[in-house]
């Protein structure tokens, strides 16, 4: 019944656009982690640098997700969604005909956050289309674009190989978002239910609210372990086992599915048992498992438990991204970016985090059991936040109150 429900409500080819904006645009976001066991041997790069290379297209689309965030509210999700990928094909090219000094590389990196920033245009543009009860379904369809990794992870490396040189791959890049770009544009559509655009000092007002920096705190580690994952376990599995670069993407690659696939399961479940609940118990695995792996054990039972925590991270973006529509019903457009600019950070610090405490100590022990006190702290932040929640917009019976009050049923 409630699949019969979700197949008649919303707009199907706006959330398949919204799935495949996102998809292109994450694989050519992470596009640099992969490539970067193979780069550096052009440029004798330490591990700071490294980290460095891979984390630095994580905060351009931190910052860019602002951006576009405010964009999606004031033109609409579809315009923001085509001038992000326009913008996308320029580091693209760049990469692809003209860098050739690390500097030039590392902008090249940061541009690319444009494509991470699809992210603030992309889940709107889904979401709207759909009610309360399938919030959850319909955004984890749509973010489980981040996908796309998958695709980046498998043959970056094998295309740099095959060419003998990596900027190819950019070119290559190249046609899936030109293809992208084409569908997106023949099939998305905006939804009626668009909100009127505000001012500035509106979106200025949604940062004021505390619920608004939990939710970023939250995200920046589900998502910002997730891409942050995807971006550096290359260059993990490369230094630790001394893989080379094809058989460590290919590990990574593994990794990226269970985060990816993971993700709509995480929004589902949700739905069904409440993000709070599902957040909880995540977070917990997640720090069981990075704990677990700072002991640095045989590839395989490492391998084993970073499946785990990656499929935990991922189904913990939809079920962060649960409850976000639902208290910011009205400025999801803005709110959106926000957390998913925080969600960019977490990416950007996680490899900053293992490549700067391994560089210091010799050892990627500190900085995995760093992330496991991190999503130990998260269990306090939910378990601390949840009090006010049920204080404020989660009502008698689950029904939203406050500012958040649009008559919708609220899981906890």
């Amino acid at each position: 019944m409630e699949a019969k429900g979700f197949m008649k409500a919303g707009h199907k080819p706006s959330l398949f656009s919204a799935f495949l904006y996102f998809d292109v645009s994450f694989m050519i976001w992470v596009l640099l982690g992969p490539l970067a066991v193979i780069i550096a041997s052009d440029f004798e790069m330490d591990a700071a640098q490294k980290a460095n290379l891979v984390a630095l297209p994580v905060l351009g689309g931190s910052i860019l997700r602002l951006v576009l965030g405010w964009m999606t509210d004031f033109i609409g999700p579809k315009r923001t969604s085509q001038i992000g990928m326009i913008l996308t094909m320029i580091p693209l090219v760049w990469g692809w005909l003209f860098a050739s000094t690390l500097g030039e590389l590392y902008i090249v990196a940061l541009l690319l956050g444009v494509a991470g920033a699809s992210f603030a245009a992309a889940l709107p543009l889904a979401s709207r289309w759909y009610p309360p009860q399938y919030q959850g379904l319909a955004m984890g369809i749509a973010g489980a674009g981040n996908s796309g990794t998958v695709f980046t992870t498998l043959f970056a490396n094998r295309i740099a190989q095959h060419y003998g040189d990596w900027h190819v791959v950019f070119g290559f890049a190249l046609i899936p978002i030109a293809i992208a770009f084409l569908l997106f544009t023949i099939l998305a559509k905006d939804s009626p239910n668009q909100p009127a655009p505000k001012k500035l000092a509106d979106y200025a007002s949604v940062l004021k609210l505390k619920d608004t920096w939990v939710f970023c705190v939250l995200y920046s580690v589900t998502f910002g372990g997730f891409v942050g994952m995807t971006s550096y376990l290359t260059i993990f599995y490369n230094t630790q086992y001394g893989l080379d670069a094809v058989r460590a993407a290919d590990f990574t690659t593994i990794l990226v599915i269970a985060g990816s696939f993971f993700r709509p399961v995480g929004g589902w479940l949700a739905d069904k048992l409440g993000g709070i609940r599902m957040l909880l118990v995540l977070y917990g695995i997640v720090a069981l498992m990075m704990a677990g792996i700072s002991t640095l054990p045989a590839i395989g039972l490492t391998t084993a438990m970073l499946f785990v925590a990656m499929m935990a991270l991922g189904m913990g973006n939809g079920s962060v991204f649960q409850l976000v529509p639902q208290r910011f019903a009205k400025e999801i457009g803005v709110i959106t970016g926000i957390v998913g600019a925080a969600g960019g950070l977490g990416g950007f610090f996680l490899p900053k985090i293992l490549g700067n405490l391994k560089l210091a100590t010799g050892s990627f022990t500190p900085g995995f059991l760093t992330l496991s006190a991190i999503a130990l702290l998260c269990i306090v932040v939910v378990a601390v936040a949840q009090v006010g929640w049920k204080r404020t917009w989660i009502g008698e019976g689950g029904r939203a109150a406050g500012s958040a009050s649009d008559g919708m049923t609220v899981k906890a």
